[in-house]
């Protein structure tokens, strides 16, 4: 799992390059599908044209991963911004093109039997685009 992981973070680097960042990025280990991975991604880019960022994030994914390693993800799961479970992750971890490392343990109801984050993080330019206000 360590070399599909370290290829995730180079691809989420570079995917964060070009399309902006991550407010989650990782790879979830579910209780219900002990086989198999979810790679959960949220970002603002992501939700303006869901479709079109799904074959993009899965092509990218395609070209760092070989066969084997992809048969061991399950599915792309989109999360929007807004999502309660996106918050519990970007409270509990924050890492930015890293690994976090979790074992047995549950977000927003979710069990998760393990899971690697590559990016979980708030989203900062919500908070600095807000026009500033003085009071009197």
């Amino acid at each position: 799992m360590k070399e599909i992981v370290e290829k995730l973070v180079q691809a989420e680097q570079e995917m964060a390059a070009e399309r902006g960042a991550f407010l989650l990025f990782a790879l979830l280990l579910r209780e219900d599908a002990p086989d198999v991975w979810d790679l959960v991604v949220a970002s603002s880019w992501i939700a303006k044209d869901k479709a079109d960022s799904l074959r993009y994030i899965s092509d990218k994914v395609r070209l760092v991963l070989d066969a084997d390693e992809l048969v061991k993800l399950s599915r792309i799961v989109l999360i929007e911004p807004d999502s309660p479970a996106l918050a519990a992750f970007q409270q509990a971890i924050n890492v930015e093109h890293g690994v976090v490392e979790i074992r047995d343990s549950a977000f927003s109801g979710l069990p998760i039997k393990h899971a690697y984050l590559i990016t979980s993080r708030q989203d900062t330019t919500a908070i600095s685009s807000k026009p500033a206000t003085h009071a009197r």
